[in-house]
């Protein structure tokens, strides 16, 4: 369990973002900062605002207020293409794959933005657009698809995975884009005890091999509690809380908010 951040240098910054669906607020007045290289995690009931927030800073969502900045540079306003060039991998709540094409091609289809080929070379495939077809597929196969373990349904369809090898597989192609920083929506939600270990340990490997930012919505304590350095808490669309796993989890607002009257008793007995 870590207890404190991994430095101050500050990688991602939000100021008081707002965004609403006609009367439905779904964000007030939201600001953070995810320092480089740490695991941030955002928690929170359901309707808190957590995916909302995600989509804010990839501009799925435009925000009426508020800013996002991404190593110093300004990113609300940019289209969500020119997000991802500048290295933001975004994983969805629920699978967002093409079903009837190979995991391979999946994760190669995360590169796109990356890719520097023109339409000519990359119509006819030859010189450079088949060099950089052949780079890729090296880096995809010895680097990702070993990352995740996936080498034996490497060539399989995706949509005939079972849903934990195909959250699996949404990593991977995430990953492809060589991310600065991982945006992961619920990566764990919808799988069993093993299942999410293995995920787990993927993020972990990610965040200290590769020295990827992560930035975490999760529902699984567990979860947040073993592998994050900072934690933030969304409840109706506003920070209630902010601070170390341990902080966070003791803290009254968001036991009453999100884990329950059980977990605040215990902590009010722990306190006496």
């Amino acid at each position: 369990m870590v207890t404190s951040r991994v430095d101050n240098q500050s990688q991602l910054k939000i100021e008081d973002l707002h965004l609403s669906f006609g009367g439905v607020k779904a964000l007030m007045g939201v600001s953070l900062e995810v320092n480089r290289g740490e695991i941030y995690a955002i928690i929170g009931p359901n309707g808190a605002g957590k995916t909302s927030l995600l989509n804010c800073i990839n501009r799925f969502y435009k925000p009426e207020r508020g800013k996002v900045f991404f190593e110093g540079e300004e990113i609300s306003k940019l289209p969500a293409h020119q997000i991802a060039e500048r290295g933001i991998a975004r994983t969805f709540q629920n699978v967002e794959l093409f079903k009837g094409m190979t995991v391979l091609d999946n994760i190669k289809l995360g590169r796109h933005v990356r890719l520097k080929t023109g339409i000519l070379s990359g119509g006819l495939y030859f010189g450079k657009a088949q060099r950089e077809e052949m780079a890729l597929r090296k880096e995809v196969e010895e680097r990702i698809i070993d990352l995740l373990e996936i080498e034996a349904i490497r060539k399989k369809v995706v949509g005939t995975l079972p849903y934990g090898l195909q959250k699996r597989v949404e990593l991977g192609r995430a990953l492809a884009l060589e991310p600065k920083i991982l945006l992961l929506d619920e990566p764990m939600t919808g799988m069993n005890l093993e299942e999410v270990e293995d995920m787990a340990r993927f993020v972990l490997d990610v965040n200290e091999e590769w020295g990827t930012t992560v930035v975490l919505i999760e529902h699984d304590m567990g979860v947040v509690m073993d592998i994050s350095q900072w934690v933030c808490a969304l409840d109706f669309g506003v920070k209630i809380a902010e601070g170390t796993p341990l902080e966070v989890r003791a803290n009254e607002q968001v036991i009453k908010a999100y884990l329950g009257e059980e977990e605040l008793t215990h902590t009010r007995k722990a306190k006496v």
